[in-house]
């Protein structure tokens, strides 16, 4: 009796160490969120350094409640079917709990579709094409404004400052470019602002020539304001081809690639005076803005944009749901992420369903203008850094 007692203590200790093993190792293990990445795209390093700077932080106070927070990159490669794969990679190989990314956004729309498909609770912070969060994917949530809204602070801006009478629109054949451009044709028709001419151009392959065939029109007409919807590249052709061809206009950028750092370095004195709506500045009076932009600044020797801020914001949206949620299930996290109420330096960022969106963050724009090489707030003016000063022709 004695032995068999010995030998049912020797058990118990046995399992009671193995239990407590067990539990220490999965209170250290980390918690894995899935990063969509593309090592190709304009701002990609940037926002790389925003991601991990963000995780930085996160993990320096506490993690996701006392477990680091890990990040595992995947390329898309700017390719529906690579960032398909891309996401079921994170999700049965890396054995994410969700994902946070997402660029361009034709490939992010069909990468939506296989997160829910998954479902996998799936983060959008800069892709934005109207469509991601307007087909009720339930995992789908998005921290940046959609298209359509990007030039919200810029309208307001042209209505009280420039009242232009006459438009032409250039803008790059994809979700980004078609969302911004139909919002200012609709801007144009509900302010009696005559369209003097609509001009979308293939991105791919885009040339100075080719680009001089597309402004040649405008030339012919010269509208009160050009309106652009154009990443880096293009942007930088754009204006240095219509100051080349004396387009007397006053030049205007839907975001995207013009509020790029080195827009003004590439395009030089092509770019002066131009204006253009941005999603955030470093002068913005959200409570986290000066302090991120301070930090990133010091740590990377870069001054971030919207698309750093973005990525920044996201993670730490993510970290405090996953913090919040009552388990690393789907249903939980979702939940979670329902109820965010938090701020970044992106703004205050909380999910609603309004018109068609759903699961959509609300943030504000505003508006720079390019003086001396340098972006000025000009808009809204309670953020002003500087006052609007009309092109001098």
């Amino acid at each position: 009796m004695d032995g068999t007692l010995k030998n049912f203590t020797v058990v118990c200790l046995t399992v009671f160490t193995v239990l407590i093993f067990s539990l220490t190792v999965t209170a250290t293990d980390p918690v894995v969120v899935g990063i969509v990445h593309r090592k190709n795209f304009a701002y990609a390093e940037m926002m790389k350094n925003a991601f991990e700077m963000a995780l930085e932080e996160v993990n320096s106070t506490g993690g996701i409640n006392g477990q680091p927070l890990q990040l595992a990159f995947s390329d898309d490669q700017g390719d529906p079917k690579i960032g398909k794969q891309a996401i079921k990679e994170l999700v049965q190989q890396e054995k994410v709990v969700m994902i946070v990314g997402g660029y361009s956004s034709s490939n992010t729309l069909q990468m939506a579709y296989v997160a829910n498909r998954l479902d996998k609770p799936f983060l959008v912070c800069t892709a934005a094409d109207n469509q991601i969060t307007q087909h009720n994917l339930k995992n789908i949530y998005r921290l940046n404004p959609p298209a359509g809204e990007y030039t919200k602070g810029l309208e307001e801006f042209l209505l009280e400052q420039v009242k232009p009478k006459t438009m032409s629109i250039v803008y790059e054949n994809s979700p980004y470019g078609t969302g911004g451009a139909r919002r200012m044709m609709c801007f144009c028709r509900e302010n009696d602002i005559e369209l003097k001419g609509i001009h979308p151009y293939f991105k791919n392959g885009a040339t100075p020539e080719y680009l001089k065939k597309i402004l040649s029109p405008i030339q012919k007409v010269e509208p009160d304001v050009i309106f652009m919807m154009s990443y880096l590249k293009d942007a930088t052709m754009l204006v240095c081809k219509i100051k080349e061809m004396k387009i007397r206009s006053v030049l205007c950028g839907g975001a995207g690639g013009f509020t790029h750092e080195n827009f003004c370095r590439k395009a030089g004195k092509s770019s002066e005076n131009m204006v253009t709506a941005t999603l955030w500045s470093p002068s913005v009076n959200f409570p986290k803005a000066e302090e991120f932009n301070k930090r990133f600044i010091k740590q990377y020797s870069i001054l971030p944009d919207y698309h750093a801020a973005e990525a920044y914001s996201a993670l730490l949206v993510c970290a405090d749901a996953l913090k919040r949620s009552q388990s690393l299930t789907p249903d939980d996290i979702r939940a979670a992420l329902n109820d965010t109420k938090i701020e970044t330096p992106f703004g205050k960022v909380e999910f609603k369903d309004y018109g068609q969106f759903k699961r959509q963050n609300v943030s504000a724009t505003q508006v720079f203008q390019i003086k001396n090489g340098r972006f000025e707030t000009i808009w809204p003016l309670i953020l002003a850094t500087s006052t609007y000063s009309a092109p001098v022709n």
